[in-house]
């Protein structure tokens, strides 16, 4: 009989009650950033963190992890009895963590080679960022739990990564210029200009695919966007940072229009405000083009 484990890192920035309600196996990114270093999720909470962002002007650093921790959770989970890992990483294209976890798979089943016939761990790269791979994590725990095998659970993962993207505001394009998700160039022309892009994240990759005058501005065109790309009559996810003002005024509209509700609010952690900023508002869907 099948024994199956989903196992993530911490930028899936799904609650720490749900990942011990749920039982997967999170391994957390170490953060420094005010002068002291911490793991994400396990020693700080979200709010923490922002709390932490607002008293310095340094931008948050992290480090990928490493081969030997996956290694080390791999090794534990086997001598648990698992039958199956479905590992979900991070974007491959913006950490090296993914390619971490497949060489931690190689390493494991050198030391252990009793273990090939006994173990299968199954590597996914979630080709994006925050709940975009920590929400359907929760829905793939529910179809384990209903009997699903491990085959049937990567299928479902592969496919709403190859479909699904994030239409995100940053609020501020500091943390996006230092980060490289905008060029300083197009950064600071934009803050000049007034203008907040609409960055889709998906696909390994970060593009701006339009642009916002005013903070009036950011709740009807980010809709319309999603309106524009999004399969009718499927759910919608919302993310926000540390204010969820404009997230919950875009649930409301979304009703107005859809007459759904979003499955999920999301709030960014540690790893993915050190990239964007803590102030940001997004939408995720899946996509009608793909």
């Amino acid at each position: 009989m099948s024994k199956i484990m989903i196992m993530t890192d911490s930028c899936c920035d799904l609650p720490r009650e749900t990942v011990e309600e749920l039982g997967i196996t999170v391994l957390p990114f170490e953060v420094t950033l005010g002068g002291e270093s911490f793991r994400e999720l396990i020693d700080k909470s979200s709010d923490e963190v922002y709390e932490l962002m607002a008293k310095t002007d340094e931008i948050p650093k992290h480090s990928q992890i490493s081969p030997l921790r996956f290694a080390e959770a791999y090794k534990n989970l086997y001598d648990q009895g698992y039958t199956d890992i479905i590992c979900v990483s991070i974007n491959s294209q913006g950490s090296g963590t993914f390619n971490n976890a497949v060489l931690a798979k190689n390493d494991f089943f050198d030391e252990n080679p009793d273990a090939k016939d006994k173990l299968r761990i199954f590597n996914v790269d979630s080709r994006c960022y925050t709940v975009f791979y920590g929400y359907p994590i929760i829905e793939a725990v529910k179809k384990i739990r209903k009997g699903a095998e491990a085959e049937e659970i990567v299928a479902y993962l592969e496919d709403w990564f190859n479909v699904c993207g994030i239409y995100a505001v940053p609020y501020n394009l500091k943390y996006a210029r230092k980060s490289g998700r905008i060029s300083a160039a197009k950064a600071f022309a934009g803050e000049v200009l007034g203008l907040k892009p609409i960055i889709l994240f998906a696909d390994n990759t970060t593009v701006t695919v339009d642009k916002i005058r005013g903070e009036k501005n950011i709740v009807p065109k980010l809709i319309e966007c999603a309106e524009k790309n999004m399969t009718p009559q499927t759910p919608y996810l919302i993310l926000h940072g540390r204010d969820d003002t404009l997230a919950k005024e875009i649930e409301k509209e979304m009703y107005k229009k859809t007459g759904r509700k979003a499955e999920m609010f999301g709030k960014i952690g540690a790893v993915v405000a050190a990239n964007i900023g803590p102030d940001i508002v997004a939408i995720l869907v899946r996509r009608k083009n793909k």
